[in-house]
C-alpha cells in the first residue's frame, strides 16, 4: 500500500510525474508549440532545455525522437544552427535559434 500524504488543507495532491507519449505524432503535436514560440524569440536555445518542461510529455523513445523533431524544424525552415552548447552531463549539443523566415512569419 502506498501512503499519500495529504497537503495541510487536507486535498490529495496529484502526481507530478511526467507521462511518456503513446507514440511520436501525439509527443511532436504536445512539443512542437514551445519549441516554435522559444524560435520566434530569435535567442539562442537548447532542444532539451524547453523538452525538459514540466508540463510536456516524454518522449516515446527519447534517445532518438529529439533529434528527429530537431532535424525536422531545421529541414522546414523553422529553426537554424547557433553553434554549440552543453547538456547536464557538458556533452556538446547542437544550440539553435529560429530562422529568419519563422520571425517574419513566413513559414509556421
Amino acid at each position: 500500500m502506498n501512503a499519500v500524504q495529504p497537503h495541510l488543507d487536507g486535498t490529495i495532491p496529484t502526481s507530478r510525474a511526467r507521462q511518456r507519449a503513446a507514440d511520436y505524432d501525439t509527443w511532436v503535436a504536445a512539443v512542437r508549440p514551445d519549441l516554435i514560440a522559444e524560435a520566434k524569440t530569435g535567442k539562442p536555445f537548447l532542444f532539451w532545455q524547453v523538452l525538459r518542461r514540466p508540463h510536456l510529455p516524454l518522449a516515446p523513445d527519447p534517445a532518438h525522437d529529439p533529434g528527429r523533431l530537431a532535424a525536422s524544424l531545421h529541414r522546414d525552415g523553422i529553426t537554424r544552427t547557433a553553434g554549440y552548447g552543453k547538456t547536464r552531463d557538458r556533452s556538446a549539443v547542437q544550440r539553435w535559434r529560429g530562422s529568419r523566415a519563422l520571425i517574419e512569419g513566413r513559414v509556421a
